[in-house]
């Protein structure tokens, strides 16, 4: 017989594998051998039921053991359910802490990113002029356009003059010029002219 063979047929007679079942029907034999032997042999009587009494003392030890031993589990079961739930309501409340810290780096990425951003607009506003000086110099930019209009008003008005005062410049010569082109017209009146001051 194979050595599994031995053992799975001693767990099939010795039950959990205690020896109790074993126990029992070595018990329950010492009991038939001393129910028949009480008569003859009363020495060996009280032997074997000193013997009966030693392993019963045994059997109720080994129920002892085995029911102390099952409460104890029961009382680690117990226990472990329990660590159980302290650790699934521990990793619940480590999940919920995981969320809320993701919330919150966003939150203080966003939060110094709007603050880099303030601090950029701040610094571009602080170089600029602020709105007492910017009027000021819009009221002075606006009384120099101002007088720059008047100015090219007058200006235009002199060149208009002068427009005018050359166009009569250059008819005065062109009739001139035409005056010139006429010499015996000129004769006469030279002559005319001397005449009259004969005359005087």
């Amino acid at each position: 017989m194979a050595d599994e063979d031995v053992i799975r047929r001693r767990l099939l007679i010795d039950g959990d594998g205690t020896g109790d079942d074993r126990r029992l029907n070595v018990l329950l034999k010492t009991l038939i051998k001393w129910c028949n032997s009480t008569e003859d042999k009363p020495e060996e009587s009280k032997a074997t039921h000193d013997r009966m009494l030693a392993q019963l003392a045994q059997c109720e030890f080994a129920v002892t053991k085995s029911q102390l031993g099952s409460d104890m589990m029961a009382a680690e079961l117990k226990s472990y359910e329990s660590l159980s739930k302290i650790l699934e309501h521990g990793i619940e409340v480590a999940k919920k802490q995981i969320d809320k810290s993701k919330a919150d780096l966003a939150e203080a990425k966003t939060v110094r990113k709007n603050r880099i951003e303030y601090d950029v607009l701040a610094k571009i506003i602080s170089e600029q002029p602020d709105r007492k000086k910017t009027l000021e110099r819009l009221g002075t930019l606006e009384t120099e356009l101002s007088n720059l209009e008047a100015t090219k008003q007058q200006l235009e008005s002199r060149l208009s003059q002068r427009k005018k005062q050359f166009h009569v410049l250059v008819t005065s010569i062109h009739q001139l010029q035409a005056l010139l082109d006429e010499p015996d017209d000129m004769e006469s009146i030279s002559d005319d002219v001397d005449m009259k001051e004969v005359e005087t």
